[in-house]
């Protein structure tokens, strides 16, 4: 697992030119005809060489602003001859003592059968990177406003070191499933902190479910066990809100090592915010 993690942090960063376009709608439509160039590429050698798919390819795209960008693919194992993740395209940058990184993850299925799941995902997660870190930078340029108007100085304001970050990690992954988690946290608030989890299976090309993993009865298995966990956690000084009523079908969860689903609950969700957030894992069915 952590060989993995340190695997793909291995990325490479480009200078871009400081006079291109920094509308992100654009850099998107930029983004996706580039990307399905890449992907024609890599289907075609994949038909040729298909022995190699191990191997990374990297590339690099010029976009928008000032910012520092790369698309990346990272030197990475191929997960169980089905899918990898690859940095698709990270970046940093400091404006107004606000200090913002970005790492957006590519999910690329070896099987051709799978490819409609593939793309659909992708796009996905590349506009909700770019959407947080865009809204995060919205919030953090309205706190400096209302704390300069506040009395506040720019040498005080500079001693907050704002930094908004958003990364990725694979969670697990084996030849019958990948379980990747998206997260975006910015170290001023915690409030605006969050995380989207996406559980592929591998065998049948489609995103899992609690109730595939915890049978059909899934909410009254995890809602029990739940209880039981915050009751035992409560012996030893946790504390809860009275208020949980269970989880629905569209609680976020992600796999761990063993396969098991560990169902999340933000920070205030079902405790305090002191509490931090919380996880609890279920035992598969």
């Amino acid at each position: 697992m952590n060989s993995m993690k340190d695997a793909k942090r291995q990325y490479d960063e480009t200078e871009i030119p400081k006079e291109l376009s920094g509308r992100i709608q654009e850099e998107i439509k930029k983004a996706d005809r580039k990307r399905n160039k890449i992907l024609t590429f890599r289907r075609a050698a994949r038909r040729t060489a298909a022995a190699a798919a191990a191997a990374a390819v990297v590339f690099t795209t010029a976009l928008n602003t000032s910012t520092a960008f790369a698309e990346t693919a990272s030197q990475l194992p191929v997960i169980g001859a089905v899918a990898r993740v690859l940095t698709f395209r990270s970046y940093e940058t400091n404006e107004e003592d606000l200090k913002i990184s970005v790492e957006i993850p590519s999910v690329e299925m070896i099987s051709e059968d799978f490819e409609g799941l593939e793309q659909s995902v992708n796009e996905e997660i590349f506009r909700l990177c770019e959407q947080y870190a865009q809204e995060a930078k919205t919030r953090a340029e309205e706190y400096r406003k209302a704390f300069l108007d506040t009395g506040g100085t720019e040498e005080e304001w500079e001693a907050h070191n704002i930094e908004i970050r958003v990364w990725y990690e694979v969670k697990s992954q084996s030849e019958k499933y990948l379980s990747l988690a998206i997260m975006g946290t910015e170290n001023w608030s915690t409030a605006y902190s969050e995380t989207r989890y996406y559980n592929f299976d591998l065998e049948n090309g489609r995103l899992l479910t609690l109730g595939d993993v915890l049978g059909e009865n899934y909410k009254t298995t995890a809602d029990e066990e739940i209880r039981r966990q915050m009751k035992e956690r409560e012996a030893n000084g946790a504390v809860y809100f009275d208020s949980f009523e269970g989880i629905s079908e569209d609680t976020p969860f992600y796999l761990n090592e063993s396969g098991n689903p560990v169902i999340v609950f933000e920070s205030y969700e079902i405790a305090p915010g002191s509490e931090g957030q919380q996880e609890f894992e279920i035992a598969a069915q």
